[in-house]
């Protein structure tokens, strides 16, 4: 019997003393400096709910006709020179030797554009007109480049892809135009089959300033004629 007491008084004792650890315990944890360690570590826990970040913010791709363009040299900006000639303002004058189109502008002086002319076997002289103006312009190609190119598409709708580029000016009864171009690194060159190319941003600006009937004269390749656009100051 006295020994049943004695295990009795010593459980309440242990029990006492469990309720007093633990209400220490809850008492003393908001007041912690420093989180508790786990009391089972080999759980692994969630990670900590965070707010996410919102996305990176994405720019537009710019519309094609936006984006930049390759660097011309400075002989192939666009620019007014001093220019010596006897035909009307608005005439143009295709300097195929020396990769030039100059709009007439008078009293001495003209627009100078850089242009890419016919390769070799290619190139062309005379004088056309203006007969038409088309802003991004379907391309059809003449049969005899698709004899020589068997591989190029038999029509492409006017667009950013199109070899046409943003306007083009038919020249006469013949295949060949005043256009643009979606390869502004060929300006300078002798690359086309008979056409004149330009950069969009520069046939945007001579559509711009030309007209339906507008006098075009394209000089041989054989008429090395001095250089006389200089340019204005």
């Amino acid at each position: 019997m006295q020994n049943l007491n004695a295990f009795t008084r010593n459980s309440r004792r242990a029990a006492a003393f469990a309720a007093f650890a633990i209400g220490a315990v809850a008492f003393n944890g908001p007041a912690a400096a420093a989180p508790q360690a786990p009391l089972f570590p080999f759980f692994l826990l969630p990670p900590p709910v965070t707010e996410s970040a919102p996305p990176p913010s994405v720019e537009a791709a710019p519309a094609p006709e936006e984006r930049s363009t390759t660097e011309l040299p400075a002989r192939l900006r666009r620019q007014i020179v001093s220019y010596a000639t006897h035909e009307a303002p608005g005439t143009i004058i295709i300097d195929t030797p020396h990769t030039y189109l100059y709009l007439v502008l008078g009293g001495g002086q003209a627009m100078r554009y850089g242009i890419g002319v016919g390769r070799d076997g290619f190139t062309w002289s005379g004088v056309q007109s203006v007969t038409k103006k088309a802003e991004w312009p379907d391309w059809t190609p003449p049969p005899e480049m698709i004899a020589r190119q068997p591989y190029l598409p038999r029509h492409m709708a006017g667009g950013p892809g199109n070899p046409l580029g943003a306007r083009a000016m038919y020249l006469g009864g013949t295949v060949y135009r005043i256009h643009g171009t979606n390869a502004p690194e060929t300006i300078g060159t002798h690359v086309s089959s008979g056409c004149i190319r330009l950069t969009n941003q520069d046939v945007s600006d001579l559509y711009s300033r030309v007209s339906v009937g507008t006098k075009v004269i394209v000089l041989p390749m054989t008429e090395r004629r001095a250089d006389l656009g200089s340019a204005v100051r």
